[in-house]
Parts: C-alpha cells; sequence; structure tokens
C-alpha cells in the first residue's frame, strides 16, 4: 500500500486532484475577469446596472446547482466515471470558447451564457469527483485526500481570482489573453482527466429520470431517511452558510472598517484561502489517516470564538482620511495584524470542520448511491448559500445593524447549530462504529 503523504505522487490521485484544480482554477479566473470588466466598462453593457449584473452572474452560476444536481448524481452513479469526467471536460474547452467570444465580441449576454454553462459544468463534475475519492483511496488515506483535495480548491480559487485580475489589468483592454489563458486551462484539464483510472459502475441497472424537480425531491428524502448522512450533509452546508456569511462582507470590511483600498480586500481572501489550506492539511495531521470526528469540534470552536476575535479587532480599528495600501496594513499599527490574523484563524477553523465532514460523507454513503449522496449535499450547499445572503441582507440593510452584529449573531448561531449537531452525530457515529466491529 503507498504511503499516504506520497498521494500526490499516485497515479491513482494525482490526475483526478490537478482535473479538480485546473476546474477550480478556471472558474474562479473566468468568474474574476467577468466581474472586472462589467465593473470597469470594459465592456458596453448598456443600461444595465453594474450591481445588478454582478448579482445576476452570482445567481447564474449557482442557479444549475438547484436544478441539475440529482440528475447529476443518477448519471455519475450510473455510468464509468472516468469518461464522464473527460465528457465534461470537452464539454468546458466548449464553454470557454464561447467565452472567449463574449471577450473578444464585447457581448455580455455571451459571457452570461458561458457563466451559467459554467455552473452546469461545475454541478455535473462534483458528485463525480467526490464519488471518486473513496473508490481510488483506502480507508485511511481518505482524510488526507479530502485535506489535500480542500488545498488544491482553496489554492486554486486563490490562484484564479489573482491572474483573472491581473490579466485584465495588465492587458489593456486587449481581450485576447484572457481568453487564451481560460482555454489553456480548459485543455490542461482535459490533459489531466485523460490519465484518470478507469472506475467500476455503482449502479449499472439504474434508469435515469429525466425529471429534474422530482429527482431532486428523491435525492433530498433519500438524504434525509439516512440519519447518518443527513447530519452530515447539514453539517456541511452549515459551513457554506457561514462562509459566504463572512466572505461576501470582506469588501465592504476592508472599505468601511478599515478604509483601505481594494488590493486589501484582496489579501484578507488571500489570507482566508491559505488559512484554509493550513487548517486543512493540519487536520490529517492531527487528527490521524482513520476517518473520524475528533476535529470538527475544534473547528467548531474557532468558527465562533475567532469570529468574536474579528469583531473586537474591528471596533479598535482607527479612523483616517486616506485609503490604506497593503504596505499600511503591516507598518500601521497591531490592530491590522489582529485583523488579519482572525481571517487566518477563521480560515484554519474552517479547514479542522470541512475536511472531516467531507471524509464522512464518502466513506458512510452507500457505494450504489455515493454520487446521489454529493448532488444532495450540493443541493443543500445552494439552499444554505441563498439563505446567507438573504439572511445578511435582511440584518444589513433591512434591520440595518452593523456587520459587526452580523458577525456576531453569525457566531452565536454557529455554536448553537454546532453542538446541536454534534449532540446528535456523535451517538450515531458510535453506534455504527459498534455495529461494524461486532
Amino acid at each position: 500500500m503507498e504511503k499516504t503523504q506520497n498521494l500526490l505522487a499516485s497515479r491513482r490521485f494525482l490526475p483526478i486532484f490537478l482535473t479538480q484544480f485546473f476546474g477550480a482554477l478556471n472558474d474562479n479566473v473566468y468568474k474574476q475577469a467577468l466581474l472586472l470588466v462589467i465593473t470597469y466598462g470594459l465592456i458596453q453593457h448598456g443600461s444595465g446596472n453594474v450591481s445588478t449584473l454582478n448579482n445576476l452572474a452570482a445567481l447564474l452560476f449557482i442557479a444549475p446547482y438547484f436544478v441539475f444536481s440529482a440528475t447529476a448524481g443518477q448519471i455519475a452513479d450510473r455510468f464509468e466515471r472516468s469518461q464522464l469526467v473527460r465528457g465534461i471536460k470537452i464539454l468546458e474547452i466548449i464553454i470557454m470558447s464561447i467565452g472567449s467570444a463574449g471577450f473578444l465580441l464585447g457581448q455580455i449576454w455571451l459571457l452570461l451564457v458561458a457563466l451559467f454553462l459554467m455552473g452546469v459544468h461545475s454541478t455535473f463534475f462534483g458528485p463525480i469527483k467526490y464519488a471518486i475519492l473513496p473508490e481510488i483511496l483506502h480507508s485511511n488515506e481518505l482524510m488526507s485526500g479530502n485535506a489535500l483535495f480542500q488545498t488544491g480548491t482553496s489554492l486554486a480559487i486563490l490562484f484564479g481570482m489573482i491572474l483573472g485580475g491581473a490579466i485584465i489589468s495588465i492587458s489593456h483592454e486587449t481581450m485576447i489573453w484572457i481568453c487564451l489563458t481560460i482555454l489553456i486551462i480548459a485543455f490542461s484539464g482535459y490533459l489531466s482527466s485523460r490519465f484518470i483510472l478507469k472506475q467500476r459502475i455503482s449502479a449499472p441497472d439504474l434508469k435515469i429520470d429525466w425529471n429534474f424537480f422530482r429527482t431532486s425531491w428523491q435525492t433530498i428524502q433519500y438524504a434525509k431517511d439516512n440519519s447518518i448522512i443527513f447530519l452530515i450533509l447539514m453539517g456541511n452546508s452549515w459551513y457554506w452558510f457561514y462562509g459566504a456569511s463572512y466572505l461576501t462582507q470582506i469588501p465592504e470590511l476592508t472599505h468601511k472598517y478599515l478604509y483601505a483600498s481594494e488590493n486589501v480586500a484582496s489579501l484578507l481572501l488571500t489570507f482566508f484561502s491559505v488559512g484554509i489550506g493550513v487548517g486543512s492539511l493540519l487536520c490529517r495531521k492531527i487528527g490521524g489517516t482513520e476517518v473520524n470526528i475528533k476535529m470538527v469540534p475544534v473547528g467548531a470552536i474557532g468558527l465562533t470564538v475567532f469570529a468574536f476575535y474579528l469583531v473586537w479587532a474591528m471596533y479598535q480599528l482607527p479612523t483616517h482620511n486616506t485609503l490604506l495600501s497593503v504596505s499600511n496594513m503591516f507598518t500601521d499599527g497591531a490592530v491590522y495584524y489582529h485583523v488579519m490574523l482572525a481571517i487566518i484563524l477563521l480560515g484554519i477553523s474552517g479547514g479542522f470542520y470541512i475536511v472531516p465532514l467531507y471524509a464522512m460523507m464518502q466513506a458512510y454513503s452507500p457505494a450504489s448511491h455515493r454520487a446521489r449522496v454529493v448532488a444532495a449535499n450540493n443541493i443543500f450547499n445552494a439552499i444554505f448559500m441563498v439563505a446567507s445572503a438573504i439572511f445578511s441582507i435582511l440584518v444589513l440593510s433591512v434591520l440595518q445593524l452593523d456587520m459587526q452584529i452580523l458577525f456576531c449573531i453569525t457566531a452565536v448561531f454557529s455554536a448553537i447549530f454546532c453542538i446541536g449537531l454534534l449532540l446528535k452525530l456523535k451517538p450515531l457515529l458510535d453506534r455504527t462504529h459498534n455495529a461494524l466491529e461486532d
């Protein structure tokens, strides 16, 4: 058996890891580039409001998760997965060709169509990639594999945002460079997928139901009927609610509370992404190689404690008349170090919290329904992210409360939610382990 620390050099793991990495990288390069060309008017969008277009873009990307996740899960269980991945990666090349046409022709509608199709692409790829991991990894490698997956995804998101922004800023409105970039990344993802090992078909007799709404309901119902799986999915989805509640506010936190430039917002997002990566790797190191729940309470405590630490740091921030730069963050007082440290610690806590839950989702899902369980997870994640947006609007816009209040309320809710989750989940896990030992 290969050592878990050699997974990145493994023929079993490396191809799916790179395929996932390039997919997440392309998502974020494209989304960041689209956001910037809309915001700075590099492509004419008629009388469309910038904020409306940006929110529409976010909605178009997440909408496919509601509609197609259940069908994607069925397809991933019914057909051979390595072949499916290669087909999806060919689709990504076609989608990026449509996006490139949108950039070159200056057509916003083409760019938005490509964004929606990228959401469809991600929806169909999600159940496959997480269903493949338990097939290609040994049981004592699942924690390591998920830790590497989370780390790679966090870095891909970070690099994608930086790369997309950098190309748009230095290309002087010449869209050919962003087009070449997204196409090269798409081709790289396809080449990686060529090396994914052939997989066994989990449910060869499954009949695909193409009624999206019925299959979505059936997929959710299946997850609800399995107590352990349902609680794990709820834990996963809470992480997306929590993360969206904080990360969405970072631009305004930077502008309104730090009185800092856009580069500082990118710096804070970088710290958060790096924190998730560090937390994911430490989770496997501290929690061990076997799938277990030990690090979830540690992460849950951190998500509450360090949220209050961030709020405390925000109350210490001074007011000033000029925008702070990145260098000012490191030279103008210890309070800025507190803000940066709080963001990093929140990221690390998130890594501690989410990695074991993803590993448990894969380990406890029946092989014949594993992709459909991942599909249910994607549906719940999308619901929780939309709920997060509505909750933030309610607190900040309707009730007109401060951002610190939003963070405090979310931290308290997180503590209550996680305590309830762990009190219900741990006895079920213990009974399952005892039954397996008997």
